[in-house]
């Protein structure tokens, strides 16, 4: 749909990352079981139907978590990508499952005309958001993954694959929870969400959209999830605020290597899969409002731009996504 500005009542609420459990609470939670626990720095929760057992889970998503974070978190120095990025030039042997990520990481780069880039990470710590230090070169056309094995071409590159990490997390957790017998039920790792089957009360599961802008803290509308998955990136999940105003965030744009400017203030991507929701937020941010909303629909992608234009909020949408917007009135 072409951009649209939403009327008052309708912008006073979606923040950047911030598709969360408690929002889940406005859209009511009666009859239902959760539990929860920490994950990569942040918080993750299931929410299924009352009586679902969920307890017997626990054991079991905590050490698949554990195992994520031991294979691609930068913040570890002892992870498989902390190693890859110490090394030096050539071949380095990883665990399959982080050369899948790797390797889907430079995919969406590929796809994405390099709005996404894995190689960022020194840019993203410099600005204060990332432990990825050196001065290392970027671009992700010089690392390959060949089978178990990540190649790099040159010394000093690195690869920070949080931004479809998160996503890829959450499949790998729903992809347990449905082998064990849960076909209807909600998963949050820090504001990226994957519903399964639906609600207790025969609906579809209902996530707040949340306003991206300091101080507005009422949703703007509501997300409906059936077999989908919804990422956010944006400036309010993590940023800061300089002296005059300027806000900056944690999503670098590596045409400039500065993070993403302009009036774009989030982007909401939902997908039948987390670690493509995830990517794909990521990108279409960096992409920013002029060059989002094409490459979303180049890629055939249901997305949510939300723009601040002054005092009003201007919302772009591209593919289904407008089915399952339900706008507060």
């Amino acid at each position: 749909m072409p951009m649209t500005s939403l009327p008052r009542r309708h912008v006073l609420g979606l923040a950047a990352g911030a598709l969360t459990l408690p929002a889940l609470a406005r859209a009511g939670t009666t009859g239902v079981e959760r539990i929860g626990g920490p994950a990569f720095g942040t918080q993750w929760q299931l929410v299924a139907p009352g009586g679902a057992g969920l307890e017997r889970l626990r054991p079991a998503i905590a050490a698949l978590l554990a195992e994520v974070d031991a294979q691609v978190s930068p913040w570890r120095a002892d992870s498989e990508i902390t190693v890859v990025n110490r090394g030096g030039e050539g071949v380095h042997p990883v665990s399959p499952e982080t050369a899948h990520v790797a390797q889907a990481a430079l995919a969406l780069a590929e796809a994405s005309d390099g709005h996404f880039d894995p190689t960022v990470g020194p840019l993203v710590a410099r600005w204060g958001f990332g432990p990825i230090d050196g001065d290392g070169p970027t671009g992700w056309a010089g690392l390959q993954v060949e089978g178990a094995r990540i190649a790099k071409a040159r010394a000093g590159l690195t690869l920070d694959l949080c931004g479809i990490a998160k996503g890829r997390a959450l499949d790998r957790v729903a992809a347990l929870a449905r082998d064990a017998g849960h076909d209807s039920l909600l998963l949050d790792i820090g504001g990226e969400l994957l519903a399964l089957g639906r609600h207790p009360s025969g609906r579809p599961w209902q996530v707040a959209v949340e306003d991206p802008r300091p101080g507005h803290d009422t949703p703007a509308a509501l997300l409906s999830l059936t077999d989908r998955a919804v990422g956010t990136s944006g400036l309010r999940a993590q940023g800061y605020a300089l002296p005059g105003g300027a806000t900056y965030g944690h999503i670098i744009d590596p045409a400039t290597g500065a993070p993403a400017q302009g009036a774009l203030r989030s982007v909401t991507v939902t997908a039948p899969d987390a670690m493509t929701a995830d990517g794909w937020a990521t990108a279409l941010f960096a992409a920013g409002a002029a060059d989002g909303p094409a490459l979303a629909r180049r890629h055939g992608l249901s997305a949510l731009f939300l723009s601040e234009d002054g005092d009003t909020l201007r919302a772009e949408t591209t593919g289904d996504i407008p089915e399952a917007l339900i706008w507060n009135s």
